[in-house]
């Protein structure tokens, strides 16, 4: 008799308090080129709340959330040969791409047209099992437990793209403007790399956190660092946080903005993008980003601040999250 699995899914987008729906699927086979995963762990991240608030449109409904999970290799599909039931996994929010157009065949397969996203053009982790395209699953270094591992899926690679973007060099004057649980990895990072990290951050609490971490300053949003940075990275999803972090830096610096959704960007001075000032966007990441960040974490060691939550809870954690009072990451256990 085929096993019943549990799962969160959203039906339709909408105001808080957010909506999903308990369901139990039916275990399924995975199809060819596929694995089936038993998840244990899935962090909780600003895109399914942006993705549940309807702030990023549907491209499939209903649908299980959740990009970040780790868990067991339970079946594979046929023509799988990397993979083995019970293999330790991640499956993050790169589900699949068509590996044939341009961009990926430059190395850029983040910006494929025709990629699809877990927990948005599939479902994802916010389940006891789920189904994984076997070529974009990633292995997980050791030292790192399930629930450990699932923050360094979404947020640690995204901010490691995020850094690249930005082109800070190594001992450059770095600022970090929002200090979730993207940034929480990417300072551990770049103080790896010896650079000098400026934070800005509304929360109090964050600022502290901020210098125990390494950082040479902490601020609020409105204040500006005591030196001119190199480069920056925004992450909250704030136009006019990204206009307070050009105007903090030196010329020729840039900004990565990293986030998939922005409330709106503010009119700003020309004078203040002048001197080969610039602003990037970050798209995605590609497996490489997210091996090259796995095969980092272990090495720095990298360690990840997080709460534990029940997958039935996920409705009110995505709650608090939108509220500010997540610490770090949240993580749903699901065993």
């Amino acid at each position: 008799m085929p096993k019943i699995h549990r799962a969160m899914r959203l039906e339709r987008p909408g105001p808080r308090p957010t909506a999903l729906t308990p369901v139990d699927p039916v275990e399924v086979e995975p199809p060819p080129g596929e694995i089936a995963v038993d998840v244990s762990a899935c962090g909780v991240c600003r895109t399914d709340l942006q993705l549940c608030r309807g702030d990023l449109p549907a491209h499939r409904l209903p649908v299980v959330p959740g990009h970040q999970a780790v868990g067991r290799v339970a079946a594979v599909g046929a023509g799988v040969s990397r993979w083995r039931v019970g293999d330790r996994v991640g499956v993050a929010w790169l589900a699949q791409t068509c590996g044939r157009c341009a961009q990926c065949l430059a190395g850029r397969e983040n910006l494929c047209a025709s990629a699809a996203f877990t927990g948005w053009d599939r479902d994802g982790g916010y389940a006891t099992r789920m189904l994984a395209r076997a070529d974009f699953a990633l292995a997980l270094p050791d030292g790192f437990d399930d629930l450990d591992a699932a923050p360094l899926l979404c947020g640690g690679v995204i901010g490691y793209r995020a850094l690249l973007r930005s082109g800070i060099e190594k001992g450059g004057r770095l600022g970090l403007y929002g200090f979730g649980a993207s940034a929480l990895i990417a300072i551990q990072v770049a103080r790896h790399w010896g650079c000098d990290v400026y934070v800005c951050t509304r929360s109090e609490r964050e600022r502290r956190r901020a210098l125990d971490l390494g950082a040479k300053w902490a601020g609020g949003y409105g204040d500006a660092p005591p030196v001119r940075l190199d480069a920056a990275v925004t992450f909250a999803p704030s136009g006019d946080v990204v206009v307070a972090a050009l105007r903090a830096l030196e010329r020729g610096g840039s900004v990565a903005i990293n986030a998939i959704h922005l409330d709106r960007i503010p009119q700003f001075s020309y004078d203040d993008l002048w001197w080969e000032r610039s602003l990037k966007s970050v798209a995605n990441f590609t497996r490489d980003d997210a091996r090259a960040l796995l095969a980092l974490a272990a090495q720095i060691p990298i360690r990840t601040t997080f709460e534990t939550h029940r997958l039935e809870d996920a409705g009110e954690v995505l709650d608090r999250l939108e509220a500010g009072e997540v610490e770090g990451a949240a993580v749903l256990a699901t065993r």
